[in-house]
């Protein structure tokens, strides 16, 4: 071996320094007391690239493009390669870390650090990291297992420990090194090393020898001791191949050694006798870098490890012979792949040692040897060679570039580890000091620490609460908190069960604070707090609902392992894995639950939409309750209720960071104002609790395209409004309270985007693009659209924007009808109930209670009903409906009735109809004037307590006049005056006289005699104009008679109504129409509306007469149009 030793060139300042290679060999990474990364093109570089990443940085370690250090911040720090350009924070320590490594495949980073803790951080997740406990001293070195099952570490302890990773528990210690209070008085700082790709021995520096020894006996197999070594051994590295091992001491003497027969190969001496604290061997194993406490830097050349590799290789014909007891198809694949080595860096090299069969069985894959075995190798019994091959290849499958025999290879997405449950406002739970929840209520913090181990918890608004200091006896690590509580939750321990801890400061109870523990084995994961509930997701996947006093309500199974959960109001949101993400993909679930007094499941499991290659950061509620997600790209998104409960991205927030590494917290979200409040990161993820970071706020932008351009701004100004001003639909159908005011504001300003939008696109000649935007405009706003577009000349547009007013304005008219319909239903609904379990006998409902109006008969009035929503199609008001033949009968028996006030107890021998406007009147109701036949008359009865009972103020008639004054005269008042038509007002203003009157009253007189000897339909249409369903009936009478001829005039109408309504609207509106044309051409509607002025004057004459000295009480024009028994003096 013959070794070229380069001049040694100065690097950093006094100090210990660090070393390493990058993948493909071109450049060598250095760092050093000076707090820079110095990145080399090669050891003649006259201006490396350099880096600050603090005062001092300890350690660093390059895989692919990522580079960590250790700096003297207590943090291990992240930065891309080569640029340099910093990419976050991977973790803290209390103290600074001495050491760095990455494990093979560059998926995790562990540190050892001052602090006693050693940390195994996930690259692509900081968020899920494992902590090392057991050290007694700060950490020296620490060393991944090739195969990522153990991790090695030293100590200031005296200690070397191998911890198992997954179990995060100790294998194996052993006391080797000599104790001391810090690394800077350790007589060594120990850097381990495990053999590469097998992973059988691990490499211990003692004293003045490496101690070698053996995987998973742990015992130890050889000692690599010189004695030219004098000082103590300070750092050791294996070559790449496995073979050779590298060693630096503390006089700055270096060696290699050939581990197989422990036989030191190279001696050279530090020109300087500085100490050597750091080794890197290069990717081809031809070179040795390495540095010393002083800041410099040296490089051996001409090593023969890879010339070792390269001399080894058979020729192609022994590989063939060879192979050929194999599996042929391959062999070529074989040593591509080793020959495109160089190519593709990321392939784990497989030359391995065939002669360490001596120290200990070959790990190496059967399918490699064929490259490597030279001719003595080849002249070994195949047979006796080929099952000790093909046992190990099944052992070391995962770690060879080509798969065994017989298994078919995979080169599809690999499955993504699955994300570990969070609470959202939360900071790591490793941290010290850390965030349990930062929401829009207020703020939790945690310290655990040696001074103290507590919680503080502080309100945004003090009002809400004044801020507490808890101790944290029960070490609890989740937290949340409302306007009435503060939920706290701990993991279980051996001795104690995982707990949920609730302070319920808002109670009128003088106890504010309850308690549960879980059921053994199950542990909370996530806990949240809506209004009057809490809720606490477990490993067990189940989520627990609470209310805010302690009853434990709900619990239901989640379909995977929860991530994270959130709660507003009566809204439960809850994020769980569906399945197994791949390609670095998360599939994640979602469920939005209803808690009030109806539950309801508002999404079911739906896919969580997250960005490529990312994970959720982010889950919950904005300030007005929409349901909103961040995920660890940055993309902000909100559930778009009104779009079948998609999800709509409406903001990036990485657009605002300066930086690569730079990161915004978010803490909580406004919809009015539109606010992203969140808490800027400069170069880590998370914020430091102390001191207290400044709150920012990022406004939203829907991704529209070409926003730069004035039409983009627009569609995106209008885009976001109507999305973020949604919510108030949503509360106004949860039944809250909505301030009407934004609400009319947000109309506006929408309706004002569109009106420019029509602007800029007549402006651009696009008409087509007019109409669409004309269709999302109300019908008022299509007016001025119309204006607009007469002005500029366009009317062809015009007038399609007319034809669009027309559609407009029949919509709303219908919806109008459709409402109308609705609400005259609820009231015949609210009616049914009211008088259900009643009998509608003559003896119960057919006797006079002393009104002018009274109840109909069951048929006429579900013929009413019919005869209502005629009326709501018209647009009409309601009109009092009078029996003209009860009203002439019983002129002389009311108007005795009234002057005697009650004293009678005369019954009418007819029922008068009530106005169907007015409703059903109260069956329970007695009239405070009239006394019952088993009465004495002086005796009162009182008046029941259900008299007063209304359905809707709207609906509800004038009473007749019931009081005490017996003086007053009956005077009937319409409810709502029906709208005027130009017909009727030429009728009513047609002026007849007294002599008319009667005579046209006699007339009738003989015409309803005649009539009532045989009974007729048109009985019960006298009493007012005829509707729609009475013209439909007359023309269908005959067909509903010969379908059913044992039907009486009941059962008829009751039949028609049925069947009226079968009709579609248009056919029922066109028959109303009919009904009006009708009207206007009907003589006989102006002889009754003369008869029933007569008669209304008759009566108030003859009450004037008899009752002289009181007042006639006033009525308007308007109401007379409405009420055919009034007139107008």
């Amino acid at each position: 071996m013959t070794v070229d030793k380069k001049p040694i060139r100065f690097g950093h300042t006094e100090g210990h320094t660090d070393i390493c290679f990058d993948d493909t060999g071109n450049y060598i990474v250095t760092c050093g007391s000076d707090g820079d990364v110095r990145v080399w093109e090669g050891l003649d570089d006259d201006d490396p690239k350099s880096i600050s990443v603090g005062e001092k940085a300890y350690s660093a370690a390059l895989k692919g493009s990522k580079l960590v250090t250790a700096a003297s911040n207590n943090t291990i720090q992240v930065h891309t390669f080569p640029e340099g350009a910093p990419d976050g924070i991977l973790t803290r320590f209390t103290t600074n870390a001495n050491h760095v490594v990455f494990n093979d495949s560059g998926t995790h980073v562990a540190a050892g650090s001052s602090d006693f803790m050693i940390k195994i951080v996930d690259v692509s997740d900081s968020s899920q990291q494992k902590t090392l406990r057991g050290h007694d001293a700060p950490v020296l070195s620490i060393a991944f297992d090739p195969k990522d099952v153990y991790l090695a570490s030293s100590s200031c302890d005296g200690s070397v420990v191998v911890w198992n990773i997954s179990d995060q528990v100790r294998v194996t210690t052993w006391k080797l090194l000599q104790k001391s209070s810090d690394v800077s008085n350790a007589k060594s700082i120990c850097r381990l090393s495990w053999q590469p790709c097998s992973g059988k021995l691990l490499a211990v520096p003692v004293d003045q020898a490496v101690h070698l020894y053996e995987r998973d006996s742990w015992k130890e197999i050889g000692k690599l001791t010189d004695d030219f070594i004098k000082q103590a051994v300070n750092v050791v590295c294996w070559s790449p191949c496995g073979k050779f091992l590298a060693v630096g001491c503390v006089g700055g003497l270096l060696t290699v050694w050939n581990v197989e027969n422990q036989e030191c190969l190279e001696r050279e001496k530090h020109e300087k006798g500085y100490t050597v604290c750091g080794l890197a061997w290069h990717p081809k194993g031809d070179q040795l870098g390495y540095t010393d406490t002083e800041g410099c830097l040296g490089l051996l050349e001409g090593l023969s490890a890879g010339s070792v590799t390269s001399s080894k290789l058979p020729s192609s014909r022994e590989v063939k012979d060879y192979d050929d007891l194999f599996d042929d198809d391959d062999d070529d694949g074989v040593l591509e792949d080793h020959l495109s080595e160089k190519q593709s860096p990321s392939k784990r090299p497989f030359i391995e040692d065939d002669d360490d069969d001596d120290l200990m069985p070959s790990l190496g894959r059967s399918r490699h040897r064929g490259a490597i075995l030279d001719d003595e190798e080849n002249s070994l019994d195949v047979a006796s060679v080929k099952p000790e091959m093909e046992k190990e290849a099944g052992e070391n499958y995962k770690h060879g570039p080509v798969e065994p025999p017989g298994r078919l290879s995979y080169d599809g997405p690999l499955p993504t580890p699955r994300q570990k449950p969070f609470q959202s406002g939360s900071t790591p739970a490793h941290l010290m000091h850390r965030f349990l929840v930062w929401n829009s209520v207020g703020i939790v913090r945690g310290y655990n620490d040696e001074q103290d181990n507590a919680i503080d918890i502080e309100f945004h608004d003090t009002s809400v609460h004044h801020s507490m200091h808890l101790t944290n006896n029960l070490s609890h690590t989740l937290a949340d908190m409302s306007q009435e509580a503060v939920l706290l939750a701990c993991e279980s321990t051996d001795e104690l069960a995982s707990k949920l801890h609730c302070l319920h400061f808002s109670s009128w109870d003088t106890n504010k604070e309850w308690m549960v523990d879980l059921p053994k084995g199950e542990d909370v994961q996530v806990v949240c707090l809506g209004q009057g509930w809490a809720a606490a997701a477990t490993n067990a996947m189940l989520v627990r609902v609470f209310s805010i006093g302690g009853v434990q309500k709900e619990i239901f199974s989640l379909p995977g392992s929860v991530v994270c959960m959130a709660g507003h109001g009566e809204q439960l949101l809850v994020a769980f894995h569906r399945g197994t993400g791949f390609d670095g993909d998360q599939s994640l679930g979602v469920l939005l639950l209803q808690l009030g007094k109806k539950k309801r499941q508002i999404l079911n499991g739906e896919p969580l939409p997250l960005s490529r290659k990312s994970y959720l950061a982010w889950l919950g509620f904005s300030a007005e309750g929409t349901p909103f997600t961040v995920d660890s790209e940055g993309i902000v998104r909100m559930l778009n209720r009104s779009l079948g409960n998609t999800w709509t991205p409406v903001c990036n927030t990485n657009e605002h960071c300066k930086g690569k590494s730079d990161h915004y917290w978010v803490v909580g979200i406004h919809e009015n104002p539109q606010q992203l409040r969140c808490i800027p990161c400069k170069g880590s993820r998370y914020p430091p609790t102390l001191p207290r970071p400044a709150v920012a706020i990022l406004p939203f932008n829907l991704p529209y395209c070409q926003v730069t351009t004035e039409k983009g701004q627009m569609e995106e100004l209008f885009g976001r409004s109507v999305l973020f001003h949604k919510h108030l639909d949503f509360l106004e159908a949860s039944g809250y309270e909505i301030d009407e005011t934004a609400k009319n504001q947000a109309q506006k300003e929408q309706q004002e985007l569109l009106m420019k939008m029509f602007a800029l696109s007549c402006k651009l000649e696009r008409d087509f693009r007019c109409v669409e935007l004309a269709e999302l405009m109300p019908h008022n706003v299509v007016t001025l659209a119309i204006r607009y577009a007469s002005r500029t000349k366009r009317m062809s547009l015009a007038q399609r924007l007319s034809e669009l007013a027309l559609e407009k304005a029949a919509e709303l008219a219908s919806s109008c009808v459709e409402e109308e319909e609705e609400v005259e239903e609820e009231q015949e609904d609210f009616r049914t109930q009211l008088n259900a379990g009643y009998s509608r006998t003559a003896t119960e409902w057919s006797r006079h209670q002393n009104r002018i109006q009274q109840q109909p008969s069951r048929e006429k009035e579900q013929a009413n009903v019919v005869e209502e929503e005629e009326e709501e199609e018209e647009g009409g008001g309601g009109e009092v409906e009078v029996d003209d033949e009860a009203c002439m009968e019983n002129k002389k028996s009311l108007h005795k009735l009234f002057n005697k006030a009650g004293n009678s107890t005369e019954q009418s021998p007819k029922i008068s109809l009530m106005s169907s406007r007015e409703g059903r009147v109260n069956p329970f109701k007695v009239s405070a004037t009239v006394k019952p036949s088993g009465l004495s008359t002086g005796q009162t009865r009182s008046t029941n307590i259900l008299d007063n009972m209304v359905k809707s103020a709207k609906k509800m008639a004038a009473p007749v006049s019931q009081t005490s004054d017996k003086q007053k005269s009956p005077v009937l008042k319409p409810l709502m005056p029906k709208p005027r038509s130009k017909t009727q007002a030429t009728l009513f203003k047609v002026s007849t006289n007294k002599n008319a009157n009667k005579s046209i009253d006699d007339k009738e007189k003989e015409v309803l005699k005649m009539e009532t000897a045989v009974p007729s339909p048109e009985d019960t249409e006298n009493r007012k104009p005829r509707t729609g369903f009475q013209l439909w009936l007359e023309e269908n009478r005959n067909s509903i008679v010969m379908d059913h001829t044992d039907m009486d005039e009941a059962d008829i109408i009751k039949e028609g109504m049925s069947r009226f309504r079968l009709l579609s609207t248009e056919d029922r509106m066109s028959w109303t129409e009919k009904a009006k044309r009708g009207r206007a051409e009907d003589p006989t509607e102006l002889k009754k509306r003369k008869r029933t002025e007569g008669e209304e004057k008759d009566q108030v004459n003859g009450s004037q007469a008899d009752e002289a000295p009181k007042k006639k009480k006033i009525v308007d024009a308007s109401a007379k149009l409405s009420a055919f028994a009034f007139n107008k003096d």
